[in-house]
């Protein structure tokens, strides 16, 4: 539970009655929950969404359906399914609206199904949706050791695109190129504006996928090519960057945002097909979601620590003793 805002380390552990479903709602038995970056922001005040205190976080978990509330006609007690509750999912059990939820596949186990929606769910919406990527076009993506950048390789990789994995170490890049990427950038040991320049024969990329925002952002919106679209994504350095809006005239490039929570919200209808698109490339094996770190549910601060220190090589999910 998170009683003030603060940091993980001041978390605390605390007994809670059951919650009950209302309205269209459902609650959910956690098997699994996955850690992302919105969880170290909304325990100290700085995501968008502003819960009331005390509130457990927790953004995205899988587990069992418990109870359904009044008027929910799409889940029964019993069926496995994956639930976005932007808070809460740090529990042994939660309520959440049925519509915030999507059947979980019996090919696929908890710890995946928890840790599949959010990241590939951002990866598809943004290349898809918002950055209109086409086959043959090329792809940068930085972060590309992490969460949303590791499911927008493979991703990227599915849509046809030549992708280039940016990230800041060589064992990140290590497992960009497990998960398709085409060609690697070390921005910790090269001049990324110059590497992609090289790598493109000066023309640059098409798109570029930036969950990380900070030093980065300016040098690789200047590695843009002629109709580029900047991906922004999120902000996992800690600094949101300003970028000369003159870059983006003389290059005739677009700066788009991309805020899948609101996306699912205003167009579930399209989510829920991106989703069941996304199900079909995990069947067919073209997506591999990549968990490098499993905590206990009492580990769940230190799983938040891991992520906030930019630990995370792919997923890191909390596993409940239930499971």
């Amino acid at each position: 539970m998170c009683e003030h805002f603060g940091p993980p380390e001041e978390l605390v552990m605390r007994d809670v009655p059951s919650p009950q479903p209302g309205k269209g709602e459902i609650r959910i038995r956690i098997m699994a929950a996955s850690v992302n970056f919105p969880d170290s922001l909304i325990i100290r005040n700085l995501y968008q969404a502003k819960p009331p205190l005390p509130f457990s976080p927790g953004s995205e978990a899988a587990g069992i359906v418990e109870a359904v509330g009044e008027g929910v006609t799409g889940f029964k007690i019993g069926d496995r399914v994956a639930a976005m509750t932007t808070w809460g999912a740090f529990a042994e059990e939660v309520v959440v609206p049925a519509s915030h939820c999507v059947p979980v596949p019996a090919s696929m186990p908890f710890d995946i199904a928890s840790s599949f929606t959010l990241v590939y769910g951002t990866a598809i919406h943004a290349l898809k949706q918002r950055g209109r990527l086409q086959p043959g076009e090329t792809l940068l993506v930085l972060g590309a050791g992490g969460g949303v950048g590791l499911a927008a390789v493979e991703v990227g990789k599915r849509m046809g695109a030549r992708v280039i994995a940016a990230a800041s170490s060589e064992e990140k890049l290590t497992l960009a190129k497990a998960h398709g990427a085409d060609e690697f950038v070390n921005y910790a040991d090269v001049d990324l504006k110059a590497t992609i320049k090289e790598l493109t024969g000066g023309k640059g990329v098409d798109v570029i996928c930036d969950p990380v925002g900070g030093a980065l952002a300016e040098p690789a919106f200047r590695s843009i090519g002629w109709d580029g679209r900047y991906l922004v994504i999120g902000f996992a350095a800690g600094d949101i960057p300003s970028i000369p809006l003159n870059l983006a005239l003389v290059k005739g490039a677009a700066i788009v945002g991309v805020f899948w929570g609101s996306f699912l919200v205003r167009e579930p209808a399209l989510h829920l097909a991106n989703v069941a698109e996304l199900y079909e490339w995990y069947e067919e094996g073209a997506l591999r979601p990549s968990i490098s770190k499993r905590f206990s549910f009492g580990e769940s601060a230190a799983a938040i620590r891991w992520i906030m220190d930019r630990k995370a090589l792919g997923k890191v999910v909390v596993e409940m003793a239930s499971a």
